[in-house]
């Protein structure tokens, strides 16, 4: 491809990259449309180029051109083409995919904390975790399961909990349930060198760049806004080429592959998904102003109405379209309002092109400890590409049936929650 030809030549919008990154090698195979490679094997020229390939992939690199792909597990070229279009997004030079979040999470703290290539030799256990964090993070980092200590924190307090052997920060802005901002900047500087990896599930490369900020690797569920449609579930880490290699020697033993189909799926979703993210976005603004004048709710949890460091415009290029809700009638309220919407779907999840609410207490942080699990007066919203007079129109009804629910008359969830913290009027 001569420069002239090269539509990355210069610089691009976010909006230009997420049409094109990934694709540039269609011309030259003849397509326009990204192809899907479903092999799981490949043929080998001979024994010594298929052998030096195997070997360049199981030790995180890219595979040699002489050599072929050799198996799925290694490498795919459907994925390989959601890897780069995602790396242009978030402006690092690669980025690694995974089955889903989780698995892109599991990687991470793996990577980080025995690669000998990111820890200096002998590996390093403790892992800094500023909470809240997504409910299936929290409790992959308390479980022990990855052989971790983990001190949980503020994000004001990474500093003083800083130790020899801590070899990761894992911090997540927008923060699920409570939409918690982080300022990734002073959270870096004051990580000291320390590895940090920022959640930006919520956000989407179209409204923050964690890299830019200092953050050594930025994590995705693809699930959620990447995918947009909620028929592919998925996990991506965007970062440097050090930091990918260690996390595709992990891949390349533990498996936690992305399948082709899915990143076909995830790289059609990226060309609307500054579309999407920001009608979204304004979507989630009218809904959260409404919902902050309703009698009902007691306290609103949405960036675009409470930003006292001012992050977005700064950090953020807008509040995103995640909202949470605190009701004044507590759990049974909560529990009312998701059994009342008819346009809404009661459903875990978010980012898809339909509207969602949630109660997080009892399902995404039910695993949560106690002290850490959200509020059960709480119910978390993703807002969809439905007209926002209708979603209001749903929400007023079923809310007006959460107002009617008398205290009492419902079980609470199985496991501690807290109560609803005291809330201005």
């Amino acid at each position: 491809m001569t420069p002239s030809s090269d539509p990355f030549a210069s610089p691009l919008h976010l909006d230009s990259l997420a049409v094109h990154a990934g694709r540039d090698d269609l011309a030259a195979l003849g397509v326009h449309a990204p192809p899907l490679d479903l092999s799981s094997t490949s043929p080998l020229p001979d024994v010594e180029s298929g052998g030096a390939s195997y070997e360049a992939m199981a030790t995180g690199h890219h595979p040699l051109a002489e050599g072929g792909h050799v198996y799925q597990r290694l490498w795919n070229p459907t994925v390989a083409r959601f890897e780069a279009a995602l790396a242009r997004l978030e402006g690092t030079a690669e980025a690694v995919g995974f089955a889903s979040g989780m698995a892109a999470l599991t990687a991470t703290v793996l990577a980080c904390t025995t690669d000998p290539e990111l820890t200096g030799g002998a590996p390093k256990r403790h892992v800094l975790a500023v909470r809240p964090l997504y409910g299936g993070s929290d409790h992959l980092l308390a479980s022990g399961l990855l052989g971790t200590e983990v001190t949980y924190c503020r994000a004001e307090e990474v500093a003083q909990r800083l130790r020899p052997d801590t070899a990761l920060v894992v911090v997540e802005t927008p923060a699920n349930p409570t939409l918690d901002l982080v300022d990734v900047a002073a959270l870096c500087a004051a990580a000291g060198g320390v590895p940090v990896v920022v959640d930006n599930t919520f956000a989407t490369p179209v409204l923050q760049n964690p890299a830019a900020l200092g953050a050594d690797l930025v994590l995705h569920s693809a699930t959620k806004y990447l995918g947009g449609h909620g028929d592919v579930v998925g996990g991506v880490v965007a970062c440097s080429e050090r930091f990918a290699a260690a996390l595709r020697r992990v891949r390349a033993v533990t498996g936690g592959l992305l399948h082709p189909l899915a990143a076909y799926l995830l790289h059609r979703g990226l060309p609307t998904l500054p579309v999407r993210v920001r009608t979204q976005q304004a979507g989630a603004q009218h809904v959260a102003a409404w919902l902050a004048a309703h009698p009902a709710v007691a306290r609103v949890h949405y960036p675009g109405l409470d930003d006292p460091d001012g992050l977005v415009g700064a950090q953020m290029r807008g509040p995103g379209a995640v909202l949470a809700v605190e009701l004044r009638g507590g759990y049974e309220a909560a529990s009312t309002l998701v059994r009342s919407v008819r346009l809404l779907t009661h459903a875990v999840s978010l980012g898809g092109v339909d509207s969602l609410l949630q109660h997080p207490a009892a399902l995404t942080h039910r695993p949560v400890a106690a002290e850490a699990k959200p509020c059960d007066a709480l119910v978390r919203l993703s807002i969809g590409l439905e007209d926002p007079d209708d979603l209001v129109a749903d929400l007023d009804r079923a809310l007006c049936a959460a107002a009617a629910t008398p205290a009492g008359s419902l079980g609470r969830p199985t496991g501690p929650a807290r109560t609803a913290e005291p809330v201005g009027a």
